[in-house]
């Protein structure tokens, strides 16, 4: 197990180094940040109001509506990254590494765009009438010859196992170890509860996925922000210090943890992308199935997911943690009551220490596993329909039925070699997806400043893409159109 652990973490050094994928992300997003005029900045307040307030395009051709869409791709982002993934970056890179999680953040806000956009103008129908896209449709799609054929398989491949770590064990192993913390349940029986619950929820597909994101979303989110709030007005003289120590650490690194400017950029964006995905093209999966009279404005939609989950949420995580100083075992303190120091646990320390040493972790234990199992029913949608594009439509419930037993293993199996596998996967899966996006980053751009020039406030639905970049409405079954 040693020499594999090994193994594994020098395959996710390599991935997540900055001879790889970190400095893709980087290019990527300021690229298509230009190229698009800093859309996530000017157009962001239109697009919550669209997203959030208006919700849906009525009469457009979709399975769920804008904010369904939204909730689904909030449910899989807005999960254990926001809690133990943030804990872990600022533990082992130090407090600069929650600025570069907010980089990946505000940059990725123009990936998200791009993905979603992109997802929903090169969306198909499979047999049973359901939406499939996302990268493993539109690289191929929009890329022709070999080199998108190769970026479309690599993506769907890559994604369909990826949904079991990111979207499944990680989750799960972060649920059974908070609950069991906070009341003393065995990792078996709240694998067994969650089992059960996904497998019910799976039945629906996406149709369900949708409805059940769409009610405890926005519920969770609440609470969790609520529950820091409290955290943060009790340490409020400790707030100007904390972001103080965020700007400065990320350009010198922080030797009270051993942290370097390297350590605070790797892990500040391997977690920031692990928390909001941006780039890794998993939220056009669910964007392509969104009720949307165009791609840009399905596109606008799903890049304010990356703004709620990057720079609010795990913004409320990263000031809870500082302005506790739980980040190092002297800072946890009390919270340990002699244990081992673990840097997942960080949060849970922040909310013993400041609230109650009993209540904190039940709160952190309820927000982890809302989040948790939000994040385990939209990945279940995101490996499935790669798995239809690469296998056909057959594959589906065989693939859903094997999710659910995947979650007991994630359940009882320990949880380092889960977080660096996962790391790996995601950086493999967003490889082809960044790739593509700098190839169609001029069609992105020259369409969406066609639409925004006729609709800058999101407020027309009569608006159609022009002739020539218009999305193809004449679908086909997933069995004529997968991946050959």
């Amino acid at each position: 197990m040693d020499i594999l652990n090994s193994i594994i973490n020098t395959v996710d050094g390599f991935v997540w180094g900055p001879q790889l994928l970190i400095p893709l992300l980087f290019v990527t997003g300021l690229v298509l940040t230009l190229r698009l005029r800093g859309v996530q900045f000017s157009k962001l307040g239109s697009a919550l109001a669209l997203g959030l307030l208006r919700r849906k395009d009525a009469g457009a051709e979709g399975d769920i509506s804008h904010y369904q869409a939204l909730t689904t791709a909030l449910a899989a982002t807005v999960g254990v990254g926001n809690i133990v993934g943030v804990s872990t970056a600022i533990c082992l890179g130090g407090p600069g590494a929650l600025f570069w999680m907010w980089v990946t953040g505000l940059l990725g806000m123009a990936s998200k765009y791009a993905e979603a956009f992109l997802g929903s103008k090169y969306r198909e129908v499979d047999s049973k009438g359901e939406v499939i896209g996302g990268p493993q449709v539109y690289l191929q799609r929009a890329i022709k010859g070999k080199v998108g054929k190769v970026l479309a398989i690599s993506f769907a491949v890559f994604g369909a196992l990826a949904a079991f770590g990111i979207g499944n064990m990680t989750q799960v192993n972060a649920v059974v170890t908070n609950v069991d913390n906070a009341f003393g349940v065995p990792g078996w029986a709240t694998g067994l509860v969650v089992m059960v619950f996904i497998g019910m929820v799976l039945i629906g597909g996406i149709t369900w996925i949708g409805r059940v994101t769409a009610g405890f979303v926005p519920f969770m989110i609440i609470v969790y922000i609520i529950a820091g709030l409290v955290v943060l007005v009790v340490n409020a003289g400790q707030i100007l210090p904390a972001l103080g120590a965020v700007f400065t650490d990320a350009f010198t690194g922080n030797a009270a943890v051993g942290a370097t400017i390297g350590t605070a950029i790797r892990y500040g964006m391997a977690r920031g992308i692990f928390s909001n995905e941006s780039g890794m093209g998993s939220a056009a999966i669910v964007a392509a199935a969104a009720q949307s009279t165009h791609p840009v404005r399905q596109g606008l939609v799903s890049m304010t997911q990356t703004f709620i989950d990057t720079i609010i949420v795990v913004s409320f995580t990263g000031l809870v943690i500082l302005t506790s100083g739980t980040w190092t075992p002297q800072g946890a303190g009390a919270a340990l009551e002699g244990g081992e120091f673990s840097a997942g646990a960080a949060t849970t320390y922040a909310f013993a220490n400041t609230v109650h040493s009993e209540i904190g972790p039940i709160i952190v234990a309820v927000c982890v596993a809302f989040f948790a199992l939000s994040t385990v029913l939209g990945w279940s949608y995101y490996g499935e329909r790669c798995a239809t594009r690469l296998l056909g439509i057959r594959v589906q419930m065989p693939y859903r039925i094997l999710f659910t037993l995947v979650v007991m293993v994630g359940a009882v199996w320990e949880l380092e070699p889960i977080w660096n596998v996962a790391d790996i996967l995601n950086g493999l899966m967003a490889l082809p997806n960044l790739v593509g996006l700098l190839i169609l980053s001029g069609m992105i751009a020259r369409e969406t400043k066609a639409y925004l020039s006729k609709d800058p406030k999101l407020m027309r639905t009569d608006i159609k893409p022009e002739p020539l970049m218009a999305y193809d409405v004449t679908w086909v079954p997933a069995e004529d159109i997968k991946i050959k």
